[in-house]
């Protein structure tokens, strides 16, 4: 596996993500990710399982420093103070002493963006998390967060699949030095039946999940989140890295992007999509 540089920080090109994962699960499904190489795990406040994540590691007995651990604040958490005091929780569940990479997970105009920018950088000099991002921001708001951040923002975790063509976002990281971290890549499982994804990978002998895995991670600056709850497609997910897709395969998924294809937009949390 690559690993993705963006702004100072060195990520993992594929992540194990712990999304509508539960307990039971993650106890079982991130040591054997740990054990298959995976090391870049993902996890939020939101999902419920940061005290399950933190236990899973522990349990893989890797040292600290050779696994890349993300989490991300939840939208009632930015005041301040809720800020510090959240992530001071998620520590506590996760069992360590700082997050690689702490996010915000959503807009908020509630709180000002200032402050929440604020919030970020203060927990970072304190040393609870070596490096900051956001995730489903637009332009505007990445635009605005690089203006008012005094440390680097390394990624911006969004949804990214063959439906949903993000140029514009990859164009806006690349251009502040970033990554994008992409959620959601088996489109709900609809990649699985996709009858380009299905050709361009019986010709190469691999899944239509790999396909479309190794069609993210070969872009620049893209890291991939992928998650499952089984062992042999976890290892599965983990071999695209001994193979390349050519330029016509590349153009081909890029080619099935459409306009409707967006399929995360909370209300109450999207912004105004680019």
């Amino acid at each position: 596996m690559h690993n993705v540089t963006a702004n100072g920080a060195s990520i993992p090109a594929l992540g194990f993500g712990t999304f509508r994962m539960s307990g039971p699960d993650v106890l079982r499904m991130v040591p054997e990710a740990l054990k298959l190489g995976f090391r870049h795990i993902d996890t939020a406040q939101i999902y419920g399982n940061e005290s399950e994540v933190g236990e899973a590691i522990k349990a893989a007995s890797l040292p600290r420093g050779e696994v890349f651990l993300t989490t991300k604040v939840w939208v009632s958490n930015y005041k301040a103070d809720d800020f510090r005091r959240s992530v001071d929780e998620s520590l506590a569940k996760l069992r360590t002493d700082y997050v690689d990479l702490l996010l915000l997970h959503w807009p908020n105009e509630a709180v000002p963006l200032a402050e929440q920018i604020e919030s970020l950088n203060a927990v970072q000099a304190a040393g609870k998390t070596r490096h900051i991002g956001v995730s489903n921001f637009n332009r505007a708001l990445l635009d605005e967060s690089v203006r008012l951040s005094t440390a680097p923002i390394v990624t911006n975790q969004i949804e990214y699949h063959p439906y949903l063509d993000q140029s514009v976002m990859l164009e806006a990281a690349r251009r502040h030095g970033q990554s994008i971290t992409a959620y959601y890549a088996m489109a709900d499982g609809k990649v699985f039946k996709d009858p380009v994804l299905t050709d361009i990978a019986a010709r190469l002998g691999r899944s239509p999940a790999q396909v479309v895995l190794r069609w993210l991670v070969q872009q620049e600056g893209v890291i991939a989140l992928s998650k499952t709850v089984g062992e042999k497609r976890a290892a599965e997910n983990l071999a695209v890295f001994d193979f390349e897709l050519s330029e016509a395969d590349m153009a081909a998924i890029h080619g099935l992007a459409r306009p409707d294809g967006r399929i995360v937009s909370p209300d109450g949390l999207a912004p105004a999509w680019d």
